[in-house]
């Protein structure tokens, strides 16, 4: 078994349709669950800590590697590091590593609901570019979905365009600023009163 493969076993779960392993799986991809977090950090924190400090770089050779360091980079110090500025510590070498393997086009061996944490890097990212390129990928998983899968791909395009319009509006994500000491702006400030305005 590659070293890579409990991690991608507890993500997603026995291969199933793309609705089936988002049903299952939901809760712990964009929960906010202590235990889930503690799990999370008991399973993985090791490899979660190595990949920050920029090893495991051989996984990126192969699609399901490079899969399994973008998560150890992006998703899980968002769980295991809630709420503290190491929430976003792998975010500049995920944007990297995603780049690089979308040269490569290492996505296309990927099944489409794993393309998708391929594309949360890009919506993750305080820059605008990215968010357009995450929504162009977005289209094209909609665009190749099957009818019973089209509403779930519709959902990850509409939360993409809901992230591009933050960064279109202020440049940065204001529910980061208190997490990462920015002061934020009266425009920011007023927004984070709103509905919807913390991802």
């Amino acid at each position: 078994m590659q070293s890579w493969q409990p991690l991608l076993d507890w993500w997603f779960g026995p291969e199933a349709s793309a609705s089936q392993t988002a049903a299952a799986r939901q809760r712990l991809w964009f929960g906010k669950k202590d235990s889930q977090d503690a799990e999370a950090r008991e399973r993985f924190g090791e490899l979660v800590e190595q990949a920050l400090a920029g090893g495991l770089g051989d996984w990126a050779g192969q699609p399901d590697g490079w899969l399994a360091l973008i998560l150890l980079l992006d998703q899980l110090p968002r769980m295991i590091f809630r709420n503290s500025p190491r929430a976003f510590a792998g975010d500049a070498r995920a944007q990297s590593l995603v780049a690089e393997g979308l040269a490569r086009g290492l996505e296309r061996d990927l099944a489409p609901i794993r393309q998708v944490f391929v594309y949360l890097v890009l919506e993750h990212a305080e820059d605008l570019a990215c968010q357009e390129r995450a929504l162009y990928r977005y289209r094209l998983l909609l665009d190749g979905a099957a009818e019973a899968e089209r509403e779930l791909f519709e959902n990850f395009l509409d939360f993409g365009e809901r992230h591009r319009v933050v960064i279109a509006r202020f440049g940065r994500f204001p529910h980061r600023n208190a997490i990462l000491g920015r002061p934020s702006s009266a425009e920011e400030s007023a927004f984070l009163l709103q509905p919807g305005s913390r991802f």
